[in-house]
């Protein structure tokens, strides 16, 4: 099929106030994340007993690590998206949309389907006692039936955020924290349906929020594209897709990997550490969500540049939205060094884990200055699609990683752990560096 993929403009200008309006709404969207499980685990707390909060913690969890494996859809569609943008081509545009949510759909009635086997896999993983997995198969039954729209929803942000409509993902993620909010306080404390409140609440505003983001693409449903059947499922369009997923699949799986081993390490301390571990982990959270946004900017602008094969905007893209983004890691290393102890006590209302929590506090405060390059080259080749770079610099970053734990944990304990981790920021980002100047000459 012939592609009309002549440039409708030249590249736009990317300026600071362009990153700022691509990066500030996702930063806000992310803030509202927390405060959902906040309300979620008051709710249930109501209630009177541990298991409903431990029910609806266990099954949050694991329905949360099943669509994870989905995101990929949401970094993919907007380097995908961005490019055929900055080519100028709104045909494919539009049909790229119809695919990821095509895609998004059939794995959420795959996981439907595959409900028995799932369920059982996740239990044996993570036990629980009797009361609360039978609470969270509860929970899970009604969570799992929102799976299509869920996923979708990963497909239609990453469009979104191509098109650098990021007060639109800000408007999608109010309306459905906001209405699952609603119906958490309706159901469970008004009319007293426990832990299936909190299920049926997160199904409605998972599939009210799926219609909104639809209202949200409506654009792309105006061009007759988005409905070409031949266009759609081009097989080389739809092979380059898979690839482009597949990568950032593999990228994902190994950089949770790290993750979860830096845990399952940290228990081997004692509950204590553990403990303090779990809250420092949280500032790492904080560093991720504050980040995500100048990473987002750099995926839609990168993406856009290459797309229109303009390098020098490319660059000038990755160069802004990393310097917001360094702005952001100075201000949070200083905030988490003078201010954290105060979070911590916060978070934590025992002495002995307020005190292991301060011993290795100074590694959280760095990690914001660490993380900063390996966020952004992320953001950078997502927009790119270079994702066999990343799924392959990624695969020596976590190598790297795990070697660096046998030599420095034995050593210092606990703070070579943490070191571990930091290095494995400064792995990726290095690997990433020296392929940085192949990703221009694609460009160009």
């Amino acid at each position: 099929m012939a592609e009309t993929a002549a440039p409708l403009a030249a590249p736009r200008d990317v300026t600071h106030r362009r990153v700022l309006a691509i990066a500030l709404p996702i930063v806000l969207s992310n803030a509202t994340v927390p405060i959902l499980g906040a309300v979620d685990t008051g709710v249930v707390g109501q209630i009177g007993e541990a298991a409903p909060i431990g029910a609806v913690g266990v099954g949050a969890v694991m329905i949360t690590a099943i669509y994870w494996i989905f995101s990929f859809l949401r970094m993919g569609t907007t380097g995908l998206a961005a490019q055929a943008g900055g080519e100028g081509n709104r045909a494919e545009v539009a049909a790229i949309l119809t695919r990821v949510l095509m895609i998004g759909l059939a794995a959420g009635v795959a996981l439907i389907v595959l409900k028995p086997l799932i369920f059982a896999l996740a239990f044996r993983v993570s036990p629980a006692s009797a009361e609360v997995e039978t609470l969270a198969r509860s929970y899970m039954s009604i969570r799992i039936w929102s799976a299509p729209a869920a996923i979708a929803i990963f497909g239609l942000l990453g469009w979104l955020i191509a098109q650098e409509r990021t007060g639109a993902v800000l408007a999608l993620q109010v309306w459905m924290n906001g209405v699952n909010i609603v119906l958490d306080l309706w159901f469970v404390l008004g009319l007293g349906w426990g832990v299936e409140g909190v299920a049926v609440a997160t199904f409605i505003a998972e599939w009210s929020g799926l219609a909104v983001g639809l209202w949200l693409c409506r654009t792309a449903f105006r061009v007759p594209a988005w409905r070409d059947w031949p266009r759609v499922f081009d097989r080389v369009k739809l092979v380059r897709m898979a690839q482009v997923n597949g990568d950032i699949l593999v990228r994902s799986l190994l950089l949770q990997s790290i993750f979860l081993s830096f845990l399952l390490f940290a228990s081997d301390f004692g509950d204590v550490t553990l403990a303090a571990t779990q809250v420092l982990v949280q500032f790492l959270q904080i560093t991720a969500y504050a980040l995500d946004g100048f990473a987002f900017a750099a995926e839609a602008m990168v993406g856009q540049a290459l797309g229109a094969r303009a390098v020098a905007t490319l660059r000038r893209a990755s160069v802004l939205s990393s310097l917001w983004a360094g702005v952001v890691c100075v201000l949070l290393a200083a905030f988490f060094w003078f201010a954290g102890p105060w979070m911590i006590d916060l978070m934590a209302d025992v002495p002995p884990v307020q005190e292991a929590a301060r011993q290795y506090l100074p590694w959280v405060a760095a990690a914001p200055v660490l993380g900063l390059a390996a966020w952004m080259l992320d953001g950078i080749f997502i927009g790119a699609t270079r994702t066999a770079d990343m799924r392959n610099m990624m695969a020596v970053a976590t190598a790297a990683y795990f070697a660096a734990l046998l030599v420095l944990v034995p050593a210092f304990g606990m703070h070579g752990l943490w070191a571990a981790m930091l290095l494995s920021f400064v792995f990726r980002a290095a690997t990433l560096a020296v392929r940085y100047p192949a990703l221009e000459r694609a460009a160009a």
